[in-house]
């Protein structure tokens, strides 16, 4: 029998096993299960992927049902938009100006016609905000990563990155041709040990890539012990700061500012994608990394510039966060607020950013869980296996500045609500397998 008429017959497959039967398809068979695959989600009502939102996201949306197409308000607990700088009236009002001056777009590539005077403005205003001597700006935060990997890593050096390191870099590392290695996720004993090990096999460049805001599980590198051991070793760190940017630190200006190490990184990349709500990414480093990688980051080189109206959004966003600090401190007070509250309820959260992960056992139909979270009006992401670790399923609760303690208290009813549904249904199947067993 071949994996799609077992899975037609009922076999309870999930994404995992779809890739793993998948190897051994064709690729019309391989396009067929899947189709199975999803056409059985949608049976079962469990596909929330591809939501409509027919709103800016704020914090409540108006988001069209997946299986009814009737649109109903929802709060937004699922966004990167964690400063609400996207519906910000004043960041709104700069980029209208900005369209009625430059128009929607360049039409080419950084080192041609594709960069104008605010390309230039924002890349230094990047470099202050990471205290670094350049910086410069790609199409996105995939290509940021890939491209300084592309354009840094030789295949004499080495990379040594955490385990939770994005795709993005890993696929920039797979690129790059250098040899990659991974420690354990915030392992320092780890990566001494491997940076010891390195330095004695080979004299190539030594590079450790590590994040400020790890995205899945929301807690921070240990940048105070992670940054004076790579100084010792000689190793050159690369920060992936694509949550911490507008975050952490003072006035949010990264993980490295929460840390007091200024200055101290080799190697910032971050996004524009998180609190700043739009599109694209930046690379900040010294003048000569930076000024190599315009010509050999193959991402920046290929690619069209990021429009105007995205760079004079993320302009107008870093003078909003300089102008109203407090839009910062009201983030961090709803993250508190939130935490406090599934503490109450029993969940061990203690978050360091914006990202708040809701494990899920073992035992709980985590799709059906999405699904009823969706019924009531709570807009959050589930995370499965290929993201996370089958292990390590989960919800991922993103929290923004914008929401009121009354959205939270919602939030936390909801969760409330659906954990004690799901146990109750996992009881009643434990009750008829043992009557049926007896």
């Amino acid at each position: 029998m071949s994996a799609h008429e077992q899975y037609e017959g009922g076999e309870n497959f999930d994404l995992r096993q779809i890739l793993l039967q998948g190897r051994n398809l064709r690729l019309h068979e391989r396009t067929a299960l899947f189709g199975s695959f999803l056409g059985k989600l949608e049976s079962n009502r469990e596909m929330q992927c591809l939501r409509r939102l027919a709103t800016s996201t704020d914090r409540e949306v108006l988001v069209g049902d997946p299986h009814t197409g009737i649109p109903h308000r929802m709060l937004m607990f699922g966004s990167n938009n964690y400063l609400g700088l996207a519906t910000h009236p004043v960041v709104k009002e700069r980029v209208k100006k900005v369209i009625d001056f430059y128009g929607v777009g360049v039409g080419g590539p950084p080192l041609l016609n594709g960069y104008t005077v605010l390309h230039h403005e924002l890349e230094e205003r990047l470099a202050a905000l990471k205290q670094t001597e350049d910086a410069l700006i790609f199409s996105s935060g995939y290509g940021a990563n890939v491209g300084l990997a592309v354009g840094l890593f030789g295949q004499g050096d080495t990379v040594i990155a955490d385990a939770y390191s994005h795709a993005s870099f890993c696929d920039g590392v797979k690129l790059s041709g250098a040899r990659a290695l991974r420690f354990c996720h915030n392992d320092v004993r780890g990566l001494a040990h491997l940076l010891n090990e390195v330095r004695q096999r080979q004299h190539g460049e030594i590079f450790v890539g590590v994040e400020g805001v790890y995205s899945m599980d929301g807690d921070l590198a240990p940048l105070d012990a992670l940054v004076p051991l790579c100084k010792q070793q000689g190793a050159i760190i690369v920060l992936d700061d694509a949550h911490g940017t507008g975050v952490m630190g003072p006035g949010g200006h990264g993980t490295a500012s929460h840390f007091g190490l200024e200055g101290k990184i080799d190697i910032t990349m971050g996004t524009f994608s998180k609190a700043f709500a739009v599109t694209g990414g930046f690379v900040a480093a010294s003048k000569p990394i930076i000024d190599y990688l315009r010509f050999f980051a193959r991402p920046y080189m290929f690619s069209a510039s990021l429009p105007p109206m995205v760079v004079a959004t993320v302009l107008a966003c870093l003078d909003t966060i300089d102008r109203e600090p407090e839009i910062v401190e009201r983030l961090r007070e709803n993250v508190r607020y939130t935490a406090t509250g599934l503490q109450k309820l029993g969940f061990a959260a203690h978050p360091q950013a914006a990202i708040i992960p809701l494990r899920v056992p073992a035992w709980m139909n985590i799709r059906r869980a999405a699904r009823i979270f969706h019924e009531l009006g709570i807009f959050i992401n589930s995370v499965e296996y290929p993201a996370v670790p089958v292990s390590q399923q989960r919800f991922r609760l993103s929290v923004m500045a914008t929401h009121t303690h009354e959205d939270i208290d919602r939030l936390l009813s909801a969760i409330a609500g659906v954990w004690k549904e799901m146990e109750n249904d996992h009881k009643e199947t434990l009750t008829d397998r043992r009557s049926h067993a007896a």
